[in-house]
């Protein structure tokens, strides 16, 4: 065995224990995590769904899903369809509930479209074509909220009637009370997904597909 080797092999071996120690961080972090919103709910039972929040599907299906979302995030557009999806698979067992966590800039503008679309009877088509429009409008750092109001306002939305209702003090107060929660829950990112009351802690599309099947399977 030559110095190389030996060099090689401990640098090996020090990936691996790096790697491994990582892991183990990350799964206490989430547990640490998951015992801290579960100590929130307690004290806070609301905290997850507001009477306030918008819910896709029928209100008192027995699987619930909470999405925390921000109207601006491309990972949100992704999983949008997803959620389409699973809705049209499971019409009857499932229900949506949408949380909003406006971390970008721009995102507190598109969340009033939203709840003025909502006033209007029009909260998914223009849900649907704000995230359809997304890259347009929702430039980091650059946000054209003048595009995202003329996308709602393809959706069918009254823009006068929008105009003078969104700055209402009920759409201010939702506002801030999803972003009180959001502190509450300690969401850092978005979409982040609870599956009835569960949070998803590895997000992929997958996960998300597996936990809902896994819930809407667990009713017998």
């Amino acid at each position: 065995m030559n110095r190389r080797t030996v060099v090689v092999g401990a640098l090996a071996v020090g990936a691996g224990t790096f790697a491994a120690g990582s892991w183990y961080v990350a799964r206490r972090q989430e547990a640490e995590q998951a015992a801290a919103v579960r100590e929130t709910l307690q004290a806070q039972p609301d905290a997850l769904v507001r009477p306030h929040s918008p819910i896709l599907g029928p209100a008192d299906a027995p699987v619930s899903v909470v999405e925390f979302f921000d109207p601006s995030c491309e990972a949100c557009r992704a999983f949008h369809p997803v959620i389409n999806e699973l809705r049209r698979q499971y019409p009857d067992q499932l229900r949506v509930v949408l949380r909003y966590t406006p971390f970008h800039e721009g995102s507190d503008e598109a969340v009033r479209i939203l709840e003025v679309a909502r006033r209007q009877n029009l909260f998914e088509p223009v849900l649907d074509v704000l995230f359809d429009q997304q890259p347009a409008w929702a430039l980091h750092g650059q946000p054209n909220m003048d595009l995202a109001w003329n996308a709602a306002g393809e959706a069918g939305l009254d823009l006068s009637r929008a105009e003078s209702e969104r700055l209402h003090p009920e759409i201010t107060g939702i506002l801030n009370q999803d972003m009180a929660d959001v502190q509450a829950m300690q969401i850092t990112g978005t979409p982040t997904f609870f599956v009835n009351g569960e949070r998803l802690t590895e997000l992929s599309i997958q996960n998300l597909r597996t936990a809902v099947s896994d819930a809407v399977a667990g009713l017998g």
